[in-house]
């Protein structure tokens, strides 16, 4: 069974990647809280495997807002 905070997690990044990929500044902020916070709730209950895509996901985080 897959963790749905680790779901969430990674639609909320692919969710950000997206918006910014298209040019669609509308909502960045709150979308970067969003996937943040998704990302961190998610450590709450996950797998080691899951840890290491979770700190992948955050990585991303983090090149997107210096990019921004």
């Amino acid at each position: 069974m897959e963790n749905n905070l680790f779901q969430q997690a990674r639609q909320a990044v692919s969710r950000l990647t997206n918006m910014q990929g298209n040019g669609n500044a509308g909502n960045n902020e709150q979308e970067k809280q969003a996937a943040h916070n998704a990302v961190q709730a998610a450590y709450a209950d996950c797998t080691p495997e899951e840890k290491q895509q979770l700190q992948q996901l955050e990585q991303q985080l983090k090149t997107k807002n210096q990019l921004s």
